[in-house]
């Protein structure tokens, strides 16, 4: 797909320009190491490295183009500088040139909040292909065109990739497109230069601060996801959420709230809440769904509330809502032959880990052991730690600190940060093992019949990352295969 650089620089804050911009480039790339001939190499400044320090190579390697917010010192013969104000948003702008502006021919909708964006994008995704319609996802757990399935690296991918698929879902007749929308996709300008129809947002807990500085900060960066979308779109809020009408504040689109507690455009409440399922009441309609727990009822109700947004009879919405299946690691749960439910969920944050043990409290007849089994992901937030230690042994009968993703960290060194936590008269209730394969088996091994054993931390994840090392571990497949062998 040839282009010349002028084409694609549309809307870049250019700084300088020093060499020719009618020239044929073949393609965008910020990693060095996938530089091809006649190239343009964007300079990006990462956690971890610094693109300016590779523009060296990538002209090795035939970049063409240099895209950078710092001219190098020596510069080469015969190779195009574009020194521009801030190279992340320049890519994005450059990306979605590049691709023809794919997000404007879609109708795209972005979901962020520290919990709930992937259940709420993909049931949205799925509520819509129910409904009849071609409709794309990009998500943490996967990125689908409409039927086909793409593997995902990142919450929000990087600008490029985002354009790719969205041109993928144009060419293959999509018309709705539901995205996960990180705070670091937004802190990064992953999403500028992006088209988008609506906005949803979940609620605002502890998470990320090893990336965001302050809470306030990290607050600031999904907010102004709301701030740049356009009249024309609409923007849908958790209103229970504390910060839920702060996402409103500048935003100029059209403004929509959903509460469970509150006076919003969109009210539900649950009148039953059972393992096989809620009977909410949205506005003044009662509808049977197949999830559980309070927090699916608030992602169901923004669910809803898009749909009708999105142009979607009201009816419609809440049949298609009472035939919507959980999403792969959040909830997912299985029954024993003995009675025994094992629950695996994604739950990694504090407020995530609260509201699932709050739900299984909620629906069980305290006659049953709760056994959960957690850790905390290495080289991320430590600050969450000891809160979770000290949620997990709060609302179980029994709690299993083990490994998560130590990735670089060492896995018994964070157990002990978990272990911090613990409120003295909790102690009892505890045990630690690293291992863990060997402490879902533990959990297995103590459950009687009738008790649940909650699985936390890693939900749909089919891996776990030790030393930088990714292994094969899925915690519902272990769960099931160790139960069978124990003629649980």
């Amino acid at each position: 797909m040839k282009k010349v650089l002028k084409d694609i620089l549309y809307k870049v804050a250019i700084e300088s320009i020093s060499g020719s911009t009618d020239v044929a480039i073949n393609k965008l790339e910020f990693d060095s190491r996938k530089l091809e001939a006649h190239d343009v190499f964007v300079a990006i400044r990462g956690a971890v490295s610094n693109g300016h320090d590779f523009i060296q190579k990538a002209i090795d390697l035939g970049a063409t183009v240099v895209v950078c917010d710092t001219l190098p010192t020596v510069m080469t013969a015969g190779i195009t500088y574009v020194q521009v104000k801030d190279t992340n948003t320049a890519l994005a702008f450059m990306a979605a040139n590049y691709f023809e502006d794919p997000s404007k021919d879609l109708k795209l909708v972005g979901i962020t909040g520290t919990n709930g964006k992937t259940t709420i994008a993909s049931l949205l995704f799925q509520l819509f292909q129910k409904a009849g319609y071609k409709v794309g996802l990009i998500s943490t757990v996967k990125i689908v065109v409409d039927q086909v399935e793409y593997k995902a690296t990142h919450t929000t991918p990087d600008s490029i990739t985002i354009n790719h698929y969205l041109t993928e879902m144009i060419a293959a007749g999509v018309t709705h497109c539901f995205m996960e929308v990180s705070s670091h996709g937004i802190h990064q300008k992953r999403t500028e230069a992006l088209h988008f129809t609506g906005g949803i947002f979940t609620n605002l807990s502890h998470d990320h601060l090893d990336y965001h500085a302050t809470f306030a900060e990290y607050r600031d960066v999904k907010k102004s996801f709301f701030d740049n979308l356009p009249s024309t779109a609409f923007s849908i809020t958790n209103l229970d959420d504390k910060n839920g009408a702060v996402m409103l504040q500048n935003t100029v689109s059209k403004k929509c709230t959903y509460a469970l507690k509150s006076y919003a455009n969109y009210r539900a409440q649950i009148l039953e809440n059972q393992l096989s399922g809620l009977l909410l009441k949205i506005n003044e309609n009662e509808v049977w769904v197949k999830l559980i727990g309070t927090f699916n009822a608030y992602n169901l109700l923004a669910i809803y509330a898009a749909a009708i947004e999105l142009g979607m009879d009201s009816l419609e919405a809440l049949r298609l809502l009472s035939d919507l299946e959980s999403v792969s690691g959040r909830f997912e749960f299985i029954v024993s032959k003995d009675n025994i439910t094992a629950i695996v969920d994604y739950a990694h944050t504090p407020d995530a880990l609260d509201n699932v043990l709050k739900t299984i409290n909620d629906i069980r007849t305290k006659n049953e052991q709760l056994i959960t089994v957690v850790g905390c992901g290495g080289n991320r937030d430590v600050t969450k730690r000891p809160i979770m230690g000290g949620i997990a042994t709060e609302f179980s009968d029994k709690a299993i600190f083990t490994a998560d993703n130590p990735r670089n960290e060492d896995p018994e060194a964070i157990i002990v940060e978990m272990e911090k936590g613990v409120a003295a008269h909790n102690y009892k209730k505890l045990l630690t093992i690293t291992d863990r394969k060997q402490a879902i088996k533990t959990a297995c091994q103590l459950a009687q019949a009738n008790d649940i054993i909650l699985i936390a931390g890693k939900g749909h994840e089919t891996y776990q990352e030790v030393n930088g090392v990714r292994h094969d571990f899925d915690d519902m497949k272990t769960v099931k295969e160790i139960l069978e062998q124990l003629g649980k």
